[in-house]
């Protein structure tokens, strides 16, 4: 697993070389797991202005395209090839193509082009990184391209070509790398909701956090407020974002959530300028929560926990408030260190007993837990509350501005008591509305029931709110951040409907979906086609009829051809059809099912080519696919409906009630033999039947997986 961040606005002489390697990485091994993420700079300001970087599973990190394209090599070693030394040399030699100077470019191009005088590769008899690194660096230089275009270096032209057409991949990858730099500012220019909100003292200049807990993966609600953490502060303000994980209750926490944050994080194009750990303070918490027992304005107390609710609620003084500052930290020391009598005790802050806001009824700032922590492991066996910890870490960390979601407010006056009572630097706040959609839960606590329970097949189900589970579904993070974006700070709570969402997506896929056919299995009739060459073949033809830079596909033309029951159920005899890609048919036979428990079920067609016909005079226009001429792959096409029934889950609703318990729906189909080349993750259209992501590859004994994408039209 990689994450390849690519400066859309940089040099492209400096990003094409990385993103061909990676892209070649992809193209030679279907499980070689690369995410390619754009990020709208010219540079990155905290890696030396380099325009590309990588992070490995490993989590190291490199920047620069030579050093990127070495990490990629040995994060993948069978890029590597025979000659290290030599890809090495060429990789430092690609350094001298990216200048947009002519008389600084020419000389090394004339080199290039006498070193390729009788070589149809730099060197070796099949392509390699340095091919690919040479290529990309003319490829994204203006002036080095037009000079190859000219033909006047004619081994340099020849090479370059021959690379060019060898590689159909290139092209994908290149258009994809125009496509999504021109996406990322449609994106900016598009967004609708206003930031101009008035943030106190930004002159100052601006530290924003993004504070998750690693007790689960990331869902939309969580990149509602990464987003805009990372708006303020690297687009508004051009400050700083903080990263700081949560990490306070060992029951809950797990370092394969902490990872798959990060890589959330990255892939929607969100770096934070540092990343820390509540757990890196544990020892500053502990004597700030010291100093508040020292001076009174904190107390031990072991009230049960039904007690406690009770009294808070009714404003009734705990027995333990009035105990002696010297009684307090006694019972924390014996809590600290996870005694049999200090488990039962916890430390709450000396607030008020009866203030109208409950949040500030002498609240739990420290209980114990002996489970072992994943990052301090059994050092410590009590643990402060994130109420406590929030506001003193964001002091200490230089924060300037805390925007959390409206769910807070009642506790923000909590947040100032702790600054003001330990005397600490004060932090400003800012409300914003969370992100809720209907028939959605965003309740960690309800998420992680429903995988515990294997409702869901984990975090990632297509049918889950997280990242990864709409990533899976087949959201692209355009999409994504534009969406979220155009919903900006305000505080006003909604609930949004899904369909405004995917239609966001639509925007992005479809110009870039390469169309393809599918029949459905079920009573898919055969139809004989008269007028048809005899002999099988083939024809290419757009993937795209709208984006000529997809290329193009194989069609199959025969006298045999299938249909889908749906459409042939609706012909008549002598209706004249278009088949979609062939041309016009006259319907000249239909055969039906003797079965009298199916008899409207149509067995078979005979139909007559009339390609003089107009296909605008036809009421029928029909997908279809030749069994002769082709492979036909078999793939399995998948739908889904919300896991909840209700669009607002009240308070008092019974969850289990409430889910669904039918929300998966697969048919099988026959597929274009095109298909049988998809890779995991790629975008297609089936004509007439909707936009699909590849779950699963196509295999040999086994069908290609497809998961429909909404489209905002549907209800699911």
């Amino acid at each position: 697993m990689a994450t390849l961040n690519i400066a859309s606005k940089a040099n492209q002489a400096i990003i094409f070389p990385a993103l061909l390697v990676a892209s070649y990485a992809k193209e030679s091994d279907p499980n070689a797991s690369i995410n390619v993420n754009f990020v709208e700079e010219e540079s990155f300001e905290f890696a030396d202005k380099a325009a590309v970087g990588v992070t490995v599973v490993s989590g190291s990190s490199s920047y620069g395209s030579e050093q990127v394209i070495c990490n990629l090599i040995e994060t993948f070693p069978f890029l590597q090839g025979k000659n290290e030394n030599v890809v090495k040399e060429w990789l430092k030699r690609t350094s001298a193509l990216v200048p947009t100077d002519f008389k600084i470019v020419e000389g090394p191009l004339l080199e290039l082009d006498a070193h390729l005088t009788l070589r149809s590769y730099i060197f070796g008899y099949a392509p390699t990184i340095a091919d690919l690194s040479v290529w990309g660096a003319i490829r994204g230089n203006k002036i080095a391209y037009a000079a190859v275009k000219k033909g006047s270096m004619f081994n340099l032209s020849r090479w370059f070509k021959f690379i060019d057409e060898t590689n159909p991949w290139i092209a994908t990858a290149v258009q994809s790398a125009n496509a999504q730099a021109q996406a990322k500012k449609a994106t900016k220019s598009s967004e609708g909701a206003s930031y101009d909100i008035a943030l106190p003292d930004t002159n100052k200049g601006v530290v924003t956090r993004f504070p998750p807990e690693p007790s689960g993966y990331l869902h939309i609600g969580h990149a509602k407020a990464a987003l805009l953490n990372d708006y303020f502060a690297h687009e508004k303000y051009q400050g700083t974002l903080l990263c700081r994980f949560d990490d306070t209750n060992p029951s809950k926490e797990k370092e394969e959530f902490q990872d798959a944050i990060v890589e959330d994080l990255a892939l929607m194009g969100i770096h934070p300028d540092r990343t820390s750990y509540t757990s890196d303070y544990f020892e500053e918490l502990y004597q700030y929560c010291v100093t508040l027992l020292k001076e009174g304005k904190a107390y031990a107390d072991n009230t049960d926990q039904e007690t406690m609710k009770h009294q808070r609620w009714n404003g009734i003084a705990s027995d333990r408030r009035d105990a002696s500052p010297e009684d307090n930290l006694a019972r924390f020391e014996k809590m600290k260190k996870g005694t049999e009598e200090g488990v039962k005790w916890c430390i709450r802050a000396k607030i008020s007993v009866d203030n109208p806001n409950k949040a500030m009824r002498d609240p739990v700032i420290y209980r114990c837990n002996l489970l072992p922590h994943h990052r301090t492991g059994d050092k410590w066996k009590m643990y402060p509350i994130y109420d406590f910890c929030c506001p003193i870490v964001d002091s200490i960390e230089g924060v300037t501005h805390a925007l959390r979601t409206i769910e807070y407010r009642d506790r923000n006056p909590q947040y100032d008591w702790m600054l003001n009572a330990l005397n600490l630097r004060k932090v400003h706040i800012w409300d914003f509305a969370r992100m809720n959609f209907i028939r959605t839960f965003l309740s960690k606590r309800k998420l992680t029931k429903l995988v515990d329970e294997g409702r869901v097949w984990g975090w990632d189900d297509p049918r889950f709110p997280t990242i990864r589970g709409i990533r899976r579904r087949g959201m692209t993070i355009d999409a994504l951040r534009e969406f979220i974006l155009k919903q900006g700070p305000s505080r006003n709570i909604v609930n949004l409907d899904w369909t405004l969402f995917w239609a966001t997506n639509k925007k992005y896929i479809d110009p870039v979906a390469p169309r393809h056919t599918a029949i459905s299995k079920e009573h898919a009739v055969t139809a004989t086609v008269k007028g048809a060459r005899l002999a099988p073949y083939t024809e290419d033809k757009p993937k795209h009829g709208k984006n000529p830079e997809l290329g193009t596909k194989k069609v199959a033309y025969s006298t045999s051809i299938l249909i889908e029951q749906a459409d042939a159920h609706t012909f008549t005899q002598d209706e004249e059809i278009t088949l979609m890609n062939w041309g016009n048919a006259y319907v000249r036979k239909i055969s039906h099912s003797l079965n009298p428990l199916s008899f409207s079920t149509v067995t078979g067609l005979e139909l007559e080519l009339h390609l003089q016909g107009d296909f605008k005079t036809t009421k029928q226009k029909i997908t279809w696919l030749s069994t002769l001429g082709q492979e036909l792959i078999p793939v399995e096409l998948v739908d889904f409906d919300y896991l909840i029934t209700k669009d607002i889950i009240e308070k008092d609703d019974d969850v289990d009630e409430c889910l669904n318990d039918h929300t998966e729906f697969r048919s099988e189909a026959f597929a274009d033999g095109n298909v049988a080349n998809l890779r995991e993750n790629d975008i297609i259209q089936f004509e007439r039947k909707g936009y699909f992501r590849v779950d699963r590859m196509f295999r040999h004994g086994q069908p290609a997986v497809l998961f429909n994408i909404p489209t905002g039209r549907a209800s699911k």
